[in-house]
């Protein structure tokens, strides 16, 4: 477990590396990111930017969507893959969110993941950038790059990873946090290729340490 100076100092290098620390997916409405987050899965931020527009324009409601087909709705989001799962997931949600929250999404962790396709880390992510609560997003990149430091034990799996980062990470981080961890696995700390002998957080890295 990283100590607490060193997680200030890594906390505090992303900060001067990506002030702002948000969310990839651009969306206007609630739901537009609970969808968003449903279609980046296995898919990159940037192809369901790319979908978004075309998709929200030819159902610019929740009511729209509940009453779309899956089967359009699939046609419009094709390129992400496994559109089929998703399309279904998002009319169903659609439903749901009308039905049970008034049109809303709602701001739980339980009832969230009570939602068709949401998991903890939508979830999350939901109550992080709508609700300004503190979240622990652990994708990808937050999974790859918290064992790579040695934040985490190098597990791979989300909940085990997010158990681990709410012992070290003060709340009011995390959140942003997460948010960097995506930028900082596209710019530097690669899945393939990471970028140790210029990576800012070399310092504090196992790693990079490893393998002076």
């Amino acid at each position: 477990m990283k100590s607490k100076a060193a997680m200030k100092r890594i906390i505090e290098t992303l900060k001067g590396i990506y002030p702002d620390g948000l969310c990839s997916l651009r969306y206007e409405k609630d739901y537009e990111l609970l969808f968003a987050v449903r279609l980046s899965a296995q898919c990159t931020d940037a192809r369901v930017n790319q979908v978004t527009p075309a998709l929200y324009a030819r159902f610019p409601t929740l009511e729209s969507f509940a009453e779309a087909d899956p089967g359009e709705v699939g046609e419009y989001i094709h390129s992400c893959g496994f559109y089929n799962g998703k399309a279904k997931d998002m009319v169903l949600c659609a439903r749901r969110l009308l039905s049970d929250f008034g049109g809303k999404v709602p701001g739980t962790m339980e009832e969230l993941t009570s939602l068709p396709g949401v998991g903890r880390k939508t979830a999350n992510l939901i109550l992080g950038d709508i609700y300004g609560q503190p979240a622990y997003v652990c994708d990808t990149h937050c999974i790859r790059i918290t064992g790579r430091l040695g934040i985490t034990d190098g597990s791979k799996d989300p909940l085990q990873v997010e158990k681990q980062l709410r012992e070290v990470l003060p709340p009011k981080e995390s959140n942003n946090f997460c948010h960097r961890m995506v930028l900082f696995g596209r710019d530097t700390c690669t899945a393939r290729s990471p970028k140790c002998e210029s990576c800012p957080l070399a310092r504090d890295c196992d790693t990079a340490k490893a393998g002076e």
